[in-house]
């Protein structure tokens, strides 16, 4: 089996390949961006290392939004990848079912399976849901999907069933309600909390100014 830095490399290359083309918000720099946090964050926290690093490049190397919503076939291709590499069963189980229970899903995740790893991977991939990138990165989704910037006649909805979270399709100014703002208060570590803090003020602050200029 190859050393850990190894695995590394061909883990990033692997995903690059398969990123390319992909949505701007969901790109390899999401991936990277989620990657460097993961790695901040374990830092601080107790966490294996390795897993966190192939669970934060792999978590959307096949992201359901972009496949039907099947969420089986991203765990798939990441195991199919690890084995590839030789690496041991535990590490492929555990990496697998970060990518599985790492999505909001409207709130709706059952948390069927937890772990250190996934907390800090799971942490990583919100912040990067919060903040400048992530308005960013909610307004490129949504042009990509064709949504409506705003409608007044469209209230967010809070209480979605999982199926009707990802069938969604409402305005995206909604999806800060409905997700975004509500990412601060359901961050796993003591480290991502604290990183959180600031992001939510700045899409707070956004929210205030975008209705000062729909006001007219």
């Amino acid at each position: 089996m190859q050393n850990n830095q190894e695995i590394i490399d061909a883990t990033v290359a692997y995903v690059k390949t398969s990123l390319e083309g992909a949505e701007g918000g969901h790109d390899w720099w999401h991936i990277y961006r989620v990657w460097q946090l993961s790695r901040q964050i374990a830092a601080r926290e107790t966490a294996d290392l390795l897993v966190v690093e192939l669970g934060a490049l792999l978590h959307d190397i096949a992201d359901s939004k972009f496949h039907n919503g099947d969420e089986n076939i991203g765990p798939a291709r990441a195991r199919a990848f690890m084995e590839s590499q030789g690496l041991p069963e535990e590490t492929i189980a555990h990496v697998e079912n970060i990518i599985r229970y790492i999505s909001f899903k409207g709130g709706h995740n059952d948390n069927a399976f937890r772990s250190p790893e996934l907390s800090v991977v799971q942490d990583a991939d919100r912040l990067d849901a919060i903040g400048a990138i992530g308005v960013a990165r909610a307004f490129n989704y949504g042009g990509f999907k064709n949504r409506a910037i705003y409608d007044p006649a469209i209230g967010p909805n809070m209480s979605m069933t999982r199926e009707e979270y990802k069938s969604n399709a409402s305005p995206t100014i909604n999806h800060f309600y409905e997700k975004l703002l509500l990412l601060k208060d359901r961050m796993n570590t003591a480290t991502g909390k604290v990183m959180a803090e600031e992001r939510h003020r700045f899409m707070e602050a956004f929210l205030d100014q975008f209705y000062k200029e729909t006001r007219l």
